[in-house]
Protein backbone atom coordinates (compact mmCIF):
# COMPACT_ATOMS: atom_id res chain seq x y z
CA UNK A 1 0.00 0.00 0.00
CA UNK A 2 1.23 3.31 -0.74
CA UNK A 3 2.57 5.12 2.48
CA UNK A 4 0.59 8.49 1.61
CA UNK A 5 -2.51 6.49 1.43
CA UNK A 6 -2.09 5.20 4.75
CA UNK A 7 -2.20 8.31 6.67
CA UNK A 8 -5.12 9.25 8.42
CA UNK A 9 -7.29 12.59 6.64
CA UNK A 10 -6.71 14.19 10.17
CA UNK A 11 -3.00 14.57 9.64
CA UNK A 12 -3.40 15.92 6.26
CA UNK A 13 -5.00 18.98 7.64
CA UNK A 14 -2.48 18.95 10.09
CA UNK A 15 0.06 18.82 7.66
CA UNK A 16 -1.16 21.29 5.25
CA UNK A 17 -1.37 23.78 8.82
CA UNK A 18 1.99 23.34 9.50
CA UNK A 19 3.63 23.96 5.88
CA UNK A 20 1.67 26.79 5.60
CA UNK A 21 2.88 28.55 8.92
CA UNK A 22 6.80 27.37 8.23
CA UNK A 23 6.12 28.63 5.10
CA UNK A 24 5.04 32.01 6.48
CA UNK A 25 8.19 31.64 9.03
CA UNK A 26 10.80 31.01 6.54
CA UNK A 27 9.94 34.10 4.68
CA UNK A 28 9.62 36.21 7.52
CA UNK A 29 13.36 34.85 8.26
CA UNK A 30 14.04 36.29 4.48
CA UNK A 31 12.46 39.69 5.45
CA UNK A 32 14.48 39.80 8.88
CA UNK A 33 17.53 38.95 6.71
CA UNK A 34 16.92 41.82 3.81
CA UNK A 35 16.50 44.09 6.91
CA UNK A 36 19.94 43.31 8.51
CA UNK A 37 22.24 42.92 5.23
CA UNK A 38 21.79 47.25 5.21
CA UNK A 39 24.20 46.75 8.60
CA UNK A 40 26.15 43.78 8.48
CA UNK A 41 27.55 41.48 5.77
CA UNK A 42 25.26 37.90 4.53
CA UNK A 43 27.70 35.71 5.82
CA UNK A 44 28.30 36.91 8.92
CA UNK A 45 24.47 36.95 8.82
CA UNK A 46 24.30 32.97 8.16
CA UNK A 47 27.08 32.43 10.67
CA UNK A 48 24.75 34.35 13.90
CA UNK A 49 21.82 32.42 12.49
CA UNK A 50 22.55 29.32 12.46
CA UNK A 51 25.49 29.08 16.01
CA UNK A 52 22.02 30.45 17.57
CA UNK A 53 19.96 28.27 16.23
CA UNK A 54 22.27 25.52 16.41
CA UNK A 55 21.33 24.32 20.28
CA UNK A 56 17.79 24.66 19.09
CA UNK A 57 17.91 22.68 16.22
CA UNK A 58 19.35 19.59 18.53
CA UNK A 59 17.17 20.02 21.41
CA UNK A 60 14.12 19.10 18.81
CA UNK A 61 16.46 16.27 17.12
CA UNK A 62 16.59 14.91 20.64
CA UNK A 63 12.97 15.40 21.25
CA UNK A 64 11.71 13.92 18.22
CA UNK A 65 14.59 10.78 17.87
CA UNK A 66 16.35 10.48 20.84
CA UNK A 67 20.38 10.59 21.16
CA UNK A 68 20.45 8.38 17.55
CA UNK A 69 19.78 11.74 15.62
CA UNK A 70 22.82 13.11 16.66
CA UNK A 71 24.67 9.99 15.31
CA UNK A 72 25.90 9.95 11.56
CA UNK A 73 27.42 7.11 9.36
CA UNK A 74 28.50 9.69 6.79
CA UNK A 75 29.42 13.11 8.41
CA UNK A 76 31.57 13.66 4.67
CA UNK A 77 28.31 14.29 3.25
CA UNK A 78 26.90 16.36 5.35
CA UNK A 79 29.99 18.57 5.36
CA UNK A 80 29.82 18.78 1.56
CA UNK A 81 25.65 20.02 1.98
CA UNK A 82 26.69 22.56 4.50
CA UNK A 83 28.82 23.74 2.15
CA UNK A 84 26.06 24.02 -0.62
CA UNK A 85 23.86 25.68 2.29
CA UNK A 86 26.24 28.29 2.51
CA UNK A 87 26.87 29.26 -0.87
CA UNK A 88 22.73 28.97 -1.62
CA UNK A 89 22.42 31.09 1.35
CA UNK A 90 25.15 33.49 0.81
CA UNK A 91 23.86 34.02 -2.72
CA UNK A 92 20.06 34.19 -1.50
CA UNK A 93 20.99 37.14 1.29
CA UNK A 94 23.20 39.00 -1.24
CA UNK A 95 20.70 39.16 -3.54
CA UNK A 96 18.15 41.32 -0.78
CA UNK A 97 20.51 44.31 -1.49
CA UNK A 98 20.00 45.25 -4.61
CA UNK A 99 16.31 43.17 -5.42
CA UNK A 100 12.68 43.13 -3.97
CA UNK A 101 12.02 40.47 -1.74
CA UNK A 102 9.20 39.07 -4.26
CA UNK A 103 11.49 39.44 -6.98
CA UNK A 104 14.20 37.28 -5.34
CA UNK A 105 11.32 34.88 -4.16
CA UNK A 106 9.57 33.93 -7.28
CA UNK A 107 13.19 33.42 -9.01
CA UNK A 108 14.22 30.88 -6.33
CA UNK A 109 11.25 29.17 -6.77
CA UNK A 110 12.74 27.87 -10.17
CA UNK A 111 14.65 25.26 -7.86
CA UNK A 112 12.23 21.89 -8.54
CA UNK A 113 12.74 22.88 -12.63
CA UNK A 114 16.65 22.09 -11.62
CA UNK A 115 16.25 19.14 -10.03
CA UNK A 116 13.75 17.60 -13.19
CA UNK A 117 16.72 18.64 -15.26
CA UNK A 118 20.01 17.65 -12.79
CA UNK A 119 18.20 14.36 -12.64
CA UNK A 120 17.98 13.84 -16.57
CA UNK A 121 21.08 15.13 -17.72
CA UNK A 122 23.47 13.67 -15.22
CA UNK A 123 21.59 11.06 -13.10
CA UNK A 124 20.20 8.60 -15.69
CA UNK A 125 16.48 9.77 -14.95
CA UNK A 126 14.08 9.38 -17.56
CA UNK A 127 11.92 12.44 -18.22
CA UNK A 128 8.84 12.35 -20.44
CA UNK A 129 8.00 15.21 -22.81
CA UNK A 130 5.38 17.01 -20.03
CA UNK A 131 8.26 17.17 -17.83
CA UNK A 132 10.80 19.02 -20.03
CA UNK A 133 8.13 21.45 -21.36
CA UNK A 134 7.66 22.48 -17.47
CA UNK A 135 11.24 22.67 -17.55
CA UNK A 136 10.98 25.23 -20.81
CA UNK A 137 7.74 26.51 -19.51
CA UNK A 138 10.06 27.16 -15.68
CA UNK A 139 13.09 29.07 -17.88
CA UNK A 140 10.65 30.72 -20.00
CA UNK A 141 9.18 32.41 -16.58
CA UNK A 142 12.60 32.96 -15.87
CA UNK A 143 13.29 35.24 -18.51
CA UNK A 144 9.83 37.11 -18.15
CA UNK A 145 11.15 38.13 -14.71
CA UNK A 146 14.48 39.40 -15.36
CA UNK A 147 14.16 40.64 -18.91
CA UNK A 148 17.51 40.19 -20.42
CA UNK A 149 18.60 43.05 -23.15
CA UNK A 150 15.53 45.21 -21.39
CA UNK A 151 16.31 48.39 -19.73
CA UNK A 152 15.02 47.00 -16.21
CA UNK A 153 17.82 43.64 -16.19
CA UNK A 154 19.94 43.79 -13.44
CA UNK A 155 23.13 41.24 -13.55
CA UNK A 156 22.28 40.25 -10.22
CA UNK A 157 18.98 39.20 -11.09
CA UNK A 158 20.90 36.01 -12.17
CA UNK A 159 21.70 35.16 -7.96
CA UNK A 160 18.31 34.02 -6.81
CA UNK A 161 18.57 31.35 -10.22
CA UNK A 162 21.90 29.98 -9.16
CA UNK A 163 20.64 29.27 -5.72
CA UNK A 164 18.14 27.73 -7.04
CA UNK A 165 20.76 25.81 -8.69
CA UNK A 166 22.98 24.88 -5.68
CA UNK A 167 19.85 24.59 -4.04
CA UNK A 168 18.29 21.70 -6.23
CA UNK A 169 22.01 20.13 -5.48
CA UNK A 170 21.61 20.19 -1.96
CA UNK A 171 18.24 18.53 -2.37
CA UNK A 172 19.66 16.10 -4.68
CA UNK A 173 22.73 15.57 -2.26
CA UNK A 174 20.72 13.98 0.34
CA UNK A 175 20.79 10.38 -1.80
CA UNK A 176 24.45 10.88 -1.02
CA UNK A 177 23.57 10.75 3.26
CA UNK A 178 23.59 7.10 4.86
CA UNK A 179 19.65 5.82 4.25
CA UNK A 180 19.53 4.61 8.33
CA UNK A 181 19.67 8.54 9.02
CA UNK A 182 16.96 10.25 9.66
CA UNK A 183 15.73 14.09 8.59
CA UNK A 184 16.22 15.06 12.44
CA UNK A 185 19.85 14.07 11.74
CA UNK A 186 20.02 16.04 8.32
CA UNK A 187 18.80 19.56 10.21
CA UNK A 188 21.11 19.39 12.66
CA UNK A 189 24.08 18.58 10.60
CA UNK A 190 23.41 21.10 7.90
CA UNK A 191 22.81 23.57 10.45
CA UNK A 192 26.10 22.70 12.13
CA UNK A 193 28.16 21.83 9.30
CA UNK A 194 26.78 25.62 8.05
CA UNK A 195 27.91 26.98 11.69
CA UNK A 196 31.35 25.33 11.53
CA UNK A 197 32.17 26.29 7.29
CA UNK A 198 31.17 30.03 7.77
CA UNK A 199 33.25 30.61 11.01
CA UNK A 200 36.29 29.97 8.59
CA UNK A 201 35.41 33.34 6.78
CA UNK A 202 33.12 35.33 8.93
CA UNK A 203 36.11 36.72 10.77
CA UNK A 204 37.25 39.13 7.38
CA UNK A 205 33.86 40.69 7.37
CA UNK A 206 32.82 40.91 11.30
CA UNK A 207 31.58 44.10 12.33
CA UNK A 208 30.18 44.92 15.71
CA UNK A 209 26.64 43.72 16.51
CA UNK A 210 24.41 46.86 17.31
CA UNK A 211 22.15 46.31 20.53
CA UNK A 212 19.19 47.24 18.96
CA UNK A 213 19.51 44.59 16.44
CA UNK A 214 19.95 41.79 18.95
CA UNK A 215 16.39 40.50 18.42
CA UNK A 216 16.65 40.58 14.46
CA UNK A 217 19.26 38.27 15.06
CA UNK A 218 17.78 36.04 17.32
CA UNK A 219 14.51 36.55 15.12
CA UNK A 220 16.16 35.15 12.30
CA UNK A 221 17.47 31.85 14.10
CA UNK A 222 13.37 31.39 15.94
CA UNK A 223 11.66 31.80 12.68
CA UNK A 224 14.61 29.49 10.35
CA UNK A 225 14.30 27.02 13.05
CA UNK A 226 10.34 26.84 13.24
CA UNK A 227 9.83 27.05 9.37
CA UNK A 228 12.48 24.41 8.90
CA UNK A 229 11.06 21.82 11.71
CA UNK A 230 7.28 22.69 10.59
CA UNK A 231 7.81 22.31 7.05
CA UNK A 232 10.03 18.65 7.90
CA UNK A 233 6.68 17.43 9.95
CA UNK A 234 4.31 18.68 7.72
CA UNK A 235 5.85 16.38 5.06
CA UNK A 236 5.53 13.15 7.53
CA UNK A 237 2.19 13.99 8.08
CA UNK A 238 0.99 14.52 4.44
CA UNK A 239 1.51 13.42 1.02
CA UNK A 240 4.40 15.44 -0.31
CA UNK A 241 2.07 16.17 -3.72
CA UNK A 242 -0.50 17.71 -1.27
CA UNK A 243 2.00 19.87 0.97
CA UNK A 244 5.11 20.95 -1.63
CA UNK A 245 3.28 22.97 -3.40
CA UNK A 246 1.89 25.24 -0.29
CA UNK A 247 5.99 26.27 -0.58
CA UNK A 248 4.69 28.68 -3.47
CA UNK A 249 2.79 30.58 -0.90
CA UNK A 250 6.16 31.88 0.01
CA UNK A 251 5.62 34.69 -2.64
CA UNK A 252 2.17 36.05 -1.21
CA UNK A 253 4.19 36.38 2.41
CA UNK A 254 7.26 38.05 0.09
CA UNK A 255 5.45 40.51 -1.43
CA UNK A 256 3.14 41.48 1.77
CA UNK A 257 6.57 41.93 3.58
CA UNK A 258 8.18 44.00 0.82
CA UNK A 259 4.86 46.09 0.53
CA UNK A 260 4.52 46.79 4.51
CA UNK A 261 8.74 47.28 4.89
CA UNK A 262 10.02 48.37 2.14
CA UNK A 263 6.97 49.70 0.10
CA UNK A 264 8.06 47.16 -2.76
CA UNK A 265 5.73 46.52 -5.15
CA UNK A 266 6.21 43.98 -8.08
CA UNK A 267 5.11 44.75 -11.77
CA UNK A 268 3.03 43.23 -14.02
CA UNK A 269 5.68 41.40 -15.51
CA UNK A 270 7.74 39.93 -12.07
CA UNK A 271 4.34 38.63 -11.16
CA UNK A 272 3.48 37.09 -14.97
CA UNK A 273 6.85 35.52 -15.03
CA UNK A 274 6.39 34.30 -11.03
CA UNK A 275 2.66 33.08 -12.41
CA UNK A 276 4.59 30.82 -15.13
CA UNK A 277 7.42 29.76 -12.72
CA UNK A 278 5.01 28.25 -9.83
CA UNK A 279 2.93 26.64 -12.65
CA UNK A 280 6.04 24.92 -14.10
CA UNK A 281 6.83 23.80 -10.00
CA UNK A 282 3.63 22.68 -9.06
CA UNK A 283 3.13 20.56 -12.49
CA UNK A 284 6.65 18.70 -12.00
CA UNK A 285 5.72 17.86 -8.35
CA UNK A 286 2.58 16.39 -9.33
CA UNK A 287 3.76 14.32 -12.10
CA UNK A 288 6.93 13.49 -10.09
CA UNK A 289 4.35 12.47 -7.53
CA UNK A 290 2.58 10.37 -10.06
CA UNK A 291 5.32 8.18 -11.73
CA UNK A 292 6.58 7.36 -8.07
CA UNK A 293 3.85 6.33 -6.74
CA UNK A 294 2.86 2.62 -6.69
Amino acid sequence: MNIALSRAPGTHVQGILLMCVGVACLTTNDAIAKTLTSGYSPLQILFLRNVIALPATIAIALFMRGPSALRSHRPQAHLLRGALWVGATMMFFTSFIYLELAEATALIFVAPVFITLISALFLGEEVGWRRWLAVLAGFAGVLVVIRPGGAAFQLISLLPVATALVYALLMLSARWVDPRESVWTLLVYLTGAGALLSALLVPFVWVPIRSEDLWLFAGIAFFGTAGMTMMTQAFRLAPAVIVAPLDYTGLLWATLFGWLIWRESPDAMTLLGAAIIIASGVFTILREQRQSSP
